[in-house]
């Protein structure tokens, strides 16, 4: 955990950082206009088409396929996982700038959890990565990993690395991207961010599939 924040703060430190915004924020809206709803299941979709919804698929550990990577279909037929959103400060309404959890409860072949967080960063291509096994709730320095934001740009939504639940960490603030590699996307830490919508999930357990697929 040391080496990550050190990281975070050596390899960002040319992006600005956000300040402290008081008081309620804007509600994040899904395809329909409604109001993302906290604990209510959503897909993420992906604006740029054909690509479809996030999902989960092996690391890049080539020893063990576990933790899961928060990956793209690559196909806009294929909607992804339902993924659920929870706010640090237990509002029933998702909102803009707001530090978030984002899970998934849907089955794997892994036993950790679909919570996402960052990865420790990646020489090898010089990326920080959006993994899962991260810690849902307890907001704070020792989950600072685990927490990321929705906000909009130019007529759409993106996902930002920008934590403030630990007060002593000054943490530099980089838009979610896509990283390609051998005909996976991954979602990673990028100066280009990926324009996503909303979309609420099918209530059909059937719908859901299983990460191995990917």
């Amino acid at each position: 955990m040391k080496t990550t924040l050190l990281l975070l703060c050596f390899q960002l430190s040319v992006l600005s950082t956000y300040p402290f915004l008081g008081g309620a924020q804007e509600a994040v809206l899904d395809v329909e206009g409604e109001e993302l709803q906290t604990g209510v299941a959503y897909n993420i979709l992906s604006l740029l088409r054909p690509r479809g919804g996030l999902t989960v698929g092996s690391n890049r550990n080539n020893d063990s396929i576990c933790p899961l990577d928060v990956v793209q279909a690559p196909l806009w037929v294929d909607s992804g996982l339902p993924w659920t959103f929870s706010p640090f400060n237990n509002d029933t309404v998702v909102r803009l700038l707001t530090d978030l959890n984002i899970k998934s409860s849907a089955p794997t072949i892994c036993v950790q959890s679909l919570v996402w967080k960052l990865s420790d960063y990646d020489a090898s291509v010089g990326r920080f990565f959006v993994t899962t096994d991260g810690v849902e709730g307890n907001p704070g320095c020792g989950t600072i990993t685990n927490w990321f934001r929705i906000e909009k740009a130019i007529g759409r939504y993106k996902f930002v690395f920008c934590p403030s639940v630990c007060d002593i960490a000054k943490i530099v603030c980089q838009d979610v991207g896509i990283f390609g590699e051998d005909g996976i996307l991954r979602l990673a830490l990028s100066e280009f961010a990926e324009g996503v919508m909303f979309r609420k999930a099918a209530e059909d357990s059937k719908m859901i599939k299983n990460a191995a697929d990917h």
